[in-house]
């Protein structure tokens, strides 16, 4: 079929209930610039650039952080991706008492995919430049020896040896006073051993003894180190929260507030969930509050401005209708927080590699939220005009091209919007999961007297998505315990890192884990626990003497609790991602089946009138359309055939479609160019 790009067609009237892309607050924005090179002809045309790109996804990188050689906490706020220096060395005087500062309001939660992530891995431990208090062996006690010999250890970077000289000082209740500084060195070899985990519940014990205890600044901002380094950093949200009444050190304090304002949000989002709005309204404000905290030139002001829109923008469409005029005053203000952070993330020289990647990925998200909040007041060309702004190939960049197909539609733009749909419908993206997007491609068939074409997408919808709803419906009635649920999902995840070969019920449950893990919440969660996983196992790397060792005995047993806790919250989100998916995909195959009723009805109208014109009646004809295109544009033919470079810009052109609205759409392209 071909068709002519950018016709318009009049819609008929359907009385169905899409769904529309979810307003969604999500985490994760490019500034695409410049024109491919489109290849068009046949039935659906492809557009393809002349110069074919790759897209490469990695981790970022960044140095390991040296440690200072006291443990003072004045110093400049570090820039954001390079971790700051860690915490001073051990030393024998007592650190000072925190200083409270006033409490802070409660916190909400992140939206899907609320994921920056500032970690970097890559962490080579650096050339020791910690600093102890020198070891006068004369005059000191022997237990006093014995601690100083473990740092004596750690400064040589036998770091197992000083973990395990650490805690057979802390296993002695004779040796109370010294068990402070011990764990402090216990806490500080695993971390750089590489178990950042086991380190974070070392440090944990120490701030827990309280303000006054010594090292519990220098633990404090230990916290920071270890956030950069771990998958969910939602852990440590709930640590800095925990403290947040007491002075963070100056060189932190940015860093602090924008983490506090992410707990917050984390917070609030849970709290709407459950039903306690009033509470949620208190965490959205500390998040709005904590974000004028920030200097406009810090590294993480443009973070803690997201967070912010993405408050104003949940008031805004939270609101009920006597505050319509204060939530439509919310909504600006979260429009122009989302245009304050695409300004400020814009691409400059002088930015470290990691923060110009975390800069990247939050304008992607930026732009996404304006797309989305525009597309939620009605405003669709706004809405495709920053969706567009969405460069290929990045993480946001599918989501996009399904949102901005909505768009398309709404506008009557149907050749765009399937051009988008093709390549959703790529070998390419066969793991991706959009069903809505079969749904959408038989509405516009549909709409232009297709009706034998809205037949066919529909069956197609129904023979790859009716099994996957059956599965859900079975796994949801077992009424399971919750981490039974994250256990399903798990063995599936094996059976794919394994290479394990699948039955079909296997398939379904692969496209059901691809669906759960859509929940950016449960992704982050289900990283974290293979994260821990992965640390237990790093332990059967380590020396024999560290590996069947009390202290990775106790290690081990502590990770099991965690990662146990960790199952525990993931099942109860993958129970609720699944009923929520099992209901929308209830709608799904609900609207599914009104469009084949509607198209049956059209279908009989239309041959009951063929019959009593005598076959002389037609219900669609060919349009008229043209295979020019602009000079910096090829014509080339789409045959069903993929090629990497061209996906994205595929433009469908309609041959033939309904006859009163061919009619309809010469008027409108005539008012246009007058």
């Amino acid at each position: 079929m071909r068709t002519h790009r950018f016709l318009r067609l009049a819609v008929l009237g359907l009385t169905l209930a899409y769904t529309a892309p979810t307003l969604a607050q999500s985490f994760e924005g490019l500034d695409l610039s410049g024109q491919s090179k489109k290849k068009k002809r046949g039935s659906s045309s492809k557009a393809s650039s002349k110069k074919k790109t790759s897209a490469k996804r990695g981790k970022g990188k960044t140095a390991a952080p040296a440690e200072d050689t006291q443990e003072s906490s004045s110093a400049t706020t570090a820039p954001m991706g390079n971790p700051a220096t860690p915490p001073a060395a051990v030393t024998t005087t007592p650190e000072p008492a925190a200083t409270a500062a006033p409490a802070s309001k409660p916190a909400p939660q992140p939206s899907p995919g609320l994921g920056l992530d500032l970690t970097g891995d890559n962490d080579k431990p650096p050339a020791p430049t910690m600093t102890f208090d020198a070891v006068d062996v004369s005059g000191k006690t022997a237990d006093r020896q014995r601690l100083d010999a473990a740092i004596s250890l750690f400064k040589n970077d036998e770091y197992e040896k000083a973990a395990m000289a650490s805690h057979e000082l802390l296993g002695d209740p004779k040796l109370q006073g010294l068990h402070v500084e011990a764990r402090y060195v216990l806490a500080k070899s695993l971390y750089r051993m590489g178990l950042y985990h086991s380190s974070l519940g070392e440090f944990s014990k120490i701030l827990a003894a309280g303000p006054s205890t010594k090292f519990f600044k220098t633990s404090l901002e230990w916290l920071f180190f270890i956030s950069r380094k771990t998958q969910n950093e939602t852990v440590i949200l709930d640590e800095i929260a925990r403290y947040a009444n007491y002075e963070f050190p100056e060189k932190f304090r940015n860093e602090f507030r924008y983490l506090l304002a992410r707990y917050h949000f984390v917070r609030g989002r849970a709290l709407d969930q459950v039903g306690q709005t009033e509470n949620a309204d208190k965490s959205f404000e500390e998040v709005k509050r904590l974000a004028l905290t920030i200097p406009r030139t810090d590294p993480f002001y443009p973070r803690a401005k997201y967070l912010e829109g993405l408050a104003f923008f949940r008031n805004g469409t939270n609101h009920k209708d006597a505050a319509a005029k204060r939530g439509n005053t919310d909504v600006m203000a979260s429009v122009e927080a989302m245009k304050e952070v695409v300004r400020l993330t814009r691409p400059v020289a002088g930015r470290t590699g990691e923060q110009a990647k975390l800069d990247k990925s939050l304008r992607e998200l930026a732009f996404m939220q304006l797309a989305r909040t525009h597309y939620g007041m009605q405003q669709n060309r706004f809405s495709i005009f920053y969706l567009n702004k969405v460069e290929r190939g990045n993480t946001q960049w599918l989501e996009a091209l399904f949102e901005s197909s909505w768009a398309n539609y709404r506008i009557g733009q149907y050749e765009q919007a399937l051009g988008n749909l093709i390549t959703l419908s790529s070998p390419f993206f066969r793991e991706e999961y959009f069903p809505e997007a079969l749904i959408l491609k038989a509405v516009i068939y549909y709409e232009n007297c297709r009706y034998r074409e809205s037949n066919l997408i529909l069956q197609d919808f129904e023979r790859t998505y009716l099994p996957v709803h059956d599965e859900l419906d079975a796994l949801v009635k077992k009424d399971m315990e919750a981490s039974e649920y994250y256990t399903v999902l798990a063995d599936v995840q094996k059976k794919n890192k394994d290479g394990l070969e699948k039955n079909g019920t296997d398939v379904i449950l692969e496209r059901i884990l691809r669906l759960a893990l859509t929940d950016q919440d449960l992704k982050k969660t289900n990283d974290s626990i293979l994260e821990l996983e992965g640390e237990m196992d790093l332990f059967s790397q380590k020396g024999d003497t560290f590996k069947y060792s009390e202290l990775t005995k106790q290690l081990l047993e502590e990770l099991k609790v965690q990662r146990t806790s960790l199952i525990s919250k993931a099942g109860i989100m993958a129970k609720g991602k699944l009923e929520s998916e099992l209901g929308a995909l209830k709608l799904l195959l609900a609207n599914g089946l009104r469009i084949k009723f509607e198209t049956t009805t059209k279908e009989k109208e239309f041959l009951e009138e063929q019959l009593k014109a005598g076959g002389r009646t037609a219900i669609v004809k060919k349009y008229k359309y043209s295979v020019a295109v602009a000079d910096d544009q090829l014509y080339w033919p789409y045959e069903g055939e993929y090629w990497r470079d061209e996906l994205g810009t595929y433009q469908y052109t309609m041959t033939k479609g309904c006859i009163e609205r061919d009619t309809a759409n010469r008027q409108i392209q005539s008012a246009e160019a007058m």
